[in-house]
């Protein structure tokens, strides 16, 4: 069957599907509630970036979900066809089927699901089992998990099951764990009328891989690696008023794998998190210390895939082009110090920085480190191999990866015109983070414009400009947005490698709304990058052609 064929019938099936299951639903107590999405490229051959030959003519991403919800009892499944899937997913990523399936029973603080779910133990240092379908990421976890909830103030968690890698579930490795919460307010209530809330947590994983003796690629020997390896988390949570402090310390056993060269060193991770905010102002400052956390189900495997945790970025979070250009990937593996911090202040109307509607200001910072570590002498040729790994001291500090000074302003000039400025200062290790390219200093300007015509109309401009004298240079980034309140929205967009290549980028995309349904159809270059969430990116190859991206929720 075609390609062309196959997406056109997994969608219309899909959403004949929901239909019905909306109109079944209702009188007797139960919900049906699902969602069909559809991601969509028809590529074209493009010399200029570097596309190279695609073996279809269409490639796409399709998902289809549908959940039913009751008082006691939910269920739901999901169904994936990515046959031919979109440039730069791992090869794994391709197949189709049922990867997802679940079903839940609750009664009196008690639940307890079956099949696929995901779960978040604390920040994530030693469990985080998430689904970013962006990155290709599904790591959910195949088997049970019982909640309890009968304590007021308690809620204790436990899990085991094998975990989803792409089209596969490893029986060679399973999870289990454990974590328990306590909210002391809930407990004295004296605390909650005092506007007090104090949070205590703990959590264990346990990962067992029965495949112990590995051949190690290079070397003449096997890896002699445990075959259970547990990791810990404690943590605390405070907050009184308009003060909140959280602390957070996990640590990981011996656990020799592709992130860390197989050696036998242990894991931690140590964070601790401020903030104050009241009327008009806040801020939030944070600093993390980790090293040798990098934590999967399978110790062989590379890339994105099989990860247990996730170790969030001290990075700020861009969402203008030119600004995440260079977007940072957490350091998992050998490990970082991490330190981000955010003041910002809105200056009131009628003051001299505040004018006729005020005017709001924020300052952010991200600084990123490596850690201060001595290796070893090899064991086996030129390779650490086998050894405890590299030794650090707690407050030691190596090379710079990352740094990002940013100062944004919200100025609103008249009822129908508000625009933003930013000033970012960035430096980037692109030989830590992508493995060659030396460091890339950066300036990069900002200005935002919002001009509400009418009630209907909404015309927005983007111009934007990053100065550095590294990797391929100088760029300018332009886009003009015209929204129809409540259907369209139209959107032309360029970016400009004026430094080096003189390559446009360029995109023409037309968006619609209508109740459920939202549909995209755009006609564009993509530039070679890396997307980014939370820390974890995956590299996206340059593409050229139409693109359609469609979803459906009920």
């Amino acid at each position: 069957m075609k390609p062309r064929k196959l997406f056109t019938t997994a969608a219309v099936c899909a959403t004949a599907l929901s239909s019905y299951a909306i109109n079944i639903g209702g009188d007797n107590g139960v919900a049906l509630h699902g969602s069909v999405q559809a991601d969509v490229l028809f590529p074209q051959e493009d010399e200029t970036i570097n596309t190279g030959k695609y073996d279809h003519d269409i490639l796409f991403n399709t998902y289809a979900d549908l959940n039913m919800i009751s008082r006691y009892v939910d269920a739901g499944v999901r169904f994936e066809f990515m046959k031919w899937p979109l440039p730069g997913y791992e090869k794994d990523f391709s197949g189709w089927g049922v990867p997802h399936i679940y079903a839940k029973g609750r009664y009196k603080g008690f639940e307890l699901t079956a099949g696929d779910f995901y779960e978040q133990f604390g920040s994530g240092f030693i469990l985080r089992t998430y689904e970013e379908r962006s990155l290709g990421i599904d790591n959910a976890i195949r088997g049970g998990r019982l909640r309890v909830t009968a304590v007021p103030g308690l809620r204790v968690t436990a899990l085991g099951g094998v975990q989803r890698h792409y089209w596969d579930w490893k029986t060679s490795s399973q999870v289990y764990g454990a974590d328990a919460e306590l909210s002391l307010e809930q407990v004295f209530k004296g605390l909650g009328n005092r506007n007090l809330t104090w949070t205590f947590g703990a959590s264990y994983v346990l990962k067992r891989e029965t495949t112990p003796g590995q051949t190690i690629s290079g070397v003449d020997y096997r890896l002699n690696a445990p075959e259970n390896v547990s990791a810990f988390d404690l943590r605390s949570h405070f907050r009184k008023g308009n003060f909140d402090v959280m602390g957070e310390f996990a640590w990981k056993g011996q656990d020799p794998s592709f992130d860390n060269d197989y050696t036998y060193g242990k894991g931690t991770a140590v964070m601790l998190s401020a903030s104050w905010s009241k009327s008009g102002i806040s801020a939030l400052l944070q600093a993390k210390r980790s090293e040798n956390m990098a934590f999967r189900s399978q110790r062989m495997m590379s890339g994105t895939s099989c990860f247990l945790n996730n170790m969030p970025a001290f990075a700020y979070l861009h969402t203008y082009a030119l600004p995440a250009l260079y977007p940072y990937a957490t350091q998992a593996a050998p490990g970082e110090w991490a330190f981000q911090g955010t003041f910002a202040y809105n200056f009131k109307r009628h003051t001299p920085f505040g004018g006729r509607y005020g005017t709001k200001v924020k300052l952010n910072f991200s600084y990123i480190r490596g850690l201060d570590r001595k290796f070893p002498e090899p064991l086996v040729g030129n390779t650490i191999i086998g050894t405890d790994g590299p030794k650090t001291t707690f407050f030691g500090m190596g090379e710079a990866y990352y740094h990002d000074v940013n100062l944004q302003v919200e100025k609103k000039w008249s009822q129908s015109v508000t625009q933003n400025f930013m000033y970012m200062n960035q430096m980037y290790n692109k030989t830590v983070i992508e493995g060659e390219g030396g460091r890339v200093k950066s300036n990069i300007f900002v200005v935002d414009t919002k001009w509400k015509i009418d009630r209907r109309f909404t015309l927005r401009n983007e111009l934007q400009y990053l100065q550095t004298c590294q990797d391929e240079r100088d760029w300018l980034y332009g886009l003009l947005e015209l929204s129809v309140a409540p259907y369209i929205m139209v959107t032309v967009s360029d970016m400009w490698n004026c430094g080096s290549t003189g390559t446009h980028y360029y995109n023409f995309g037309v968006t619609g709304n209508y109740r459920s349904n939202r549909l995209m159809v755009s006609y564009g270059r993509t530039r070679e990058g890396f997307n980014c969430s939370g820390g974890v990116c995956r590299k996206v190859p340059a593409t050229h052609g139409f693109q359609i991206s469609y979803s459906y929720t009920f």
